[in-house]
């Protein structure tokens, strides 16, 4: 007779499964697969990139800033320096993402709205009014007009008397995640392509302390992927990168120890730990064995992490207070090299100074008081994090076989590959939490009425006082030195030369972020995507 089993051991049969659809186990036993002896500090890197990690240093706490004017940003640097940000990180309005002037039609409604608008040199130099860009490291969240960003802030910092060599930080810069997952792109693939391989070539030999590109799997992550599929498809974005260098005569060593990455870190704790674990793996073995980088530098993957933005909730704001601190856990039990921490108001608006405050603090209590920061790698034999790191391996590399047949990153996007599993993990996670199988506190359980909190808003002044300023600018400037600049620029483009120099000698005549891309897309055209079902 068959013995009846009890409620609690079909308990223990359920089957639960983490945001990457691993099965749970109910227990982790040690495995009985031997693995090899790992150090910090050493190849294939995957329990940190330095022997002593958090001992020796903390991670760079650089807190994403930027909105309305210039000078509305410079004041909100200065107060997050003051407070104790290590770092800055730069936010910049639409217009300015996809290259519109703040008086253009296509930007109207929207100058200093999600960032600051950086319009000109001008700009810049006001952004950065009494911060000496020699003393501090400057990370910039622009794509498509990366390569004008970059070439204000070298001329900013020449006017502040330092040279491009002495200058520190990161453009984004990563094309590919825009045609996948944000959309913040200007040109085709191609020429776009060609303008990041300019940036990698020129910064090696003129700002080479400066990382021309972050690689992102964050924004593919907050349209829905999952945390193997980020590192898959950002490893893979990462190959495209290399192979163009590589195509433009640059040797490995001289440009990978400046190439960087950016990860999402969400509130799946021990798979986020997993992640960063697996992609610093997987990212060494590629550098070594199918690029054979040599200097230890090159196959080190170096990056910045922000928590997960779409993790926030409008619905009971101070929530998301726990939610970023459980999400800075992760980021530094993975070793991540630099940190930003949303704010609680983010999901309802840019945060305000006292919210992003409270943002910078879950940092250095994380860093100062818990006693995480004690040993490199503290996660390490937990028996749940080494299989979850296996498994995710496992597929990281399925997945970067099948994007290699397929003809690499840019044969994937043009096949709409990316954006289909994005889409579709997307669409399981909403109907998890339409069907209540996902519970996020206080949106459908745990909810309540509450009053809103107070809000930074950015009104419609912004645009008017830009606008002004632009007109004063054409006006004031050596129109001839101004012409001449952008036509040798598309004359540039027309070729195979590399177009930095162009784009910096054209911010000195003081051409305007519009301009210059305006003069590109004559050259280049506007990239249009294919509907993709």
């Amino acid at each position: 007779m068959a013995v009846k089993k009890s409620a609690k051991s079909k308990e223990f049969e359920k089957k639960i499964f983490t945001d990457s659809n691993f099965l749970v186990k109910r227990i982790y036993q040690k495995s009985s697969k031997k693995k090899p002896i790992e150090d910090a500090g050493t190849y294939p890197y995957t329990r940190g990139i330095h022997p002593g990690m958090f001992r020796e240093r903390f991670w760079t706490m650089r807190q994403y800033s930027g909105f309305g004017d210039a000078k509305l940003t410079n004041e909100r640097f200065k107060f997050m320096l003051e407070k104790g940000q290590t770092g800055l990180s730069m936010a910049f309005d639409l217009p300015t993402q996809i290259g519109y002037d703040s008086d253009s039609p296509q930007a109207e409604g929207e100058v200093g709205k999600v960032g600051v608008s950086i319009t000109s040199v001008k700009d810049m130099m006001t952004a950065f009014d009494g911060i000496p860009l020699g003393k501090v490291s400057t990370s910039m969240t622009i794509n498509s007009t990366a390569s004008t960003l970059l070439a204000y802030y070298i001329v900013v910092g020449e006017s502040q008397g330092f040279k491009s060599y002495e200058l520190r930080g990161t453009t984004q810069n990563d094309i590919l995640k825009e045609y996948i997952a944000r959309n913040t792109y200007i040109y085709p693939p191609q020429p776009s392509m060609r303008l990041i391989g300019d940036m990698i070539e020129y910064c090696a030999e003129k700002v080479p302390s400066w990382y021309p590109v972050s690689i992102s799997g964050y924004h593919m992550r907050e349209a829905g992927c999952t945390a193997t599929q980020e590192i898959a498809f950002t490893l893979a974005n990462a190959i495209a990168y290399i192979q163009t260098c590589l195509d433009k005569g640059l040797k490995i060593d001289d440009f990978a120890p400046r190439l960087s990455f950016f990860f999402c870190c969400t509130i799946e704790f021990f798979e986020e730990v997993a992640k960063f674990r697996v992609a610093r793996k997987v990212y060494a073995k590629i550098l070594k064995e199918m690029f054979y980088a040599k200097n230890p530098r090159s196959i080190q993957l170096k990056f910045h992490t922000q928590t997960s933005g779409e993790s926030l909730t409008a619905q009971q704001p101070n929530n998301n207070i726990v939610r970023v601190t459980i999400q800075t856990m992760a980021a530094v039990m993975g070793g991540t090299q630099s940190l930003h921490t949303n704010s609680r108001d983010e999901a309802l608006a840019l945060p305000t100074q006292e919210s992003a405050k409270i943002a910078l603090r879950t940092q250095q209590i994380v860093a100062n008081e818990c006693g995480i920061t004690k040993t490199a790698d503290p996660m390490a034999g937990s028996y749940y994090l080494e299989e979850l790191c296996d498994q995710m391996e496992d597929e990281v590399w399925k997945y970067l076989k099948k994007i290699q047949k397929m003809g690499g990153s840019v044969k994937a996007i043009e096949k709409g590959f990316f954006q289909s599993e994005i889409r579709q993990n997307a669409y399981r996670l909403k109907k998890e939490t339409d069907a209540n199988e996902r519970i996020i506190v206080g949106v459908n359980k745990y909810s309540e009425k509450e009053e809103q909190p107070e809000l930074l808003r950015i009104g419609g002044r912004i645009e008017i006082q830009q606008k002004k300023a632009l007109k004063k600018l054409r006006d004031s400037r050596d129109k001839k030195k101004w012409a001449k600049a952008l036509s040798a620029m598309k004359s540039a483009a027309e070729t195979e030369k590399n177009l930095m120099p162009y784009i910096v000698t054209s911010v000195r005549s003081f051409a305007t972020t519009g301009e210059i891309s305006n003069t590109l897309r004559e050259v280049f055209g506007e990239y249009r995507p294919k509907e993709v079902f």
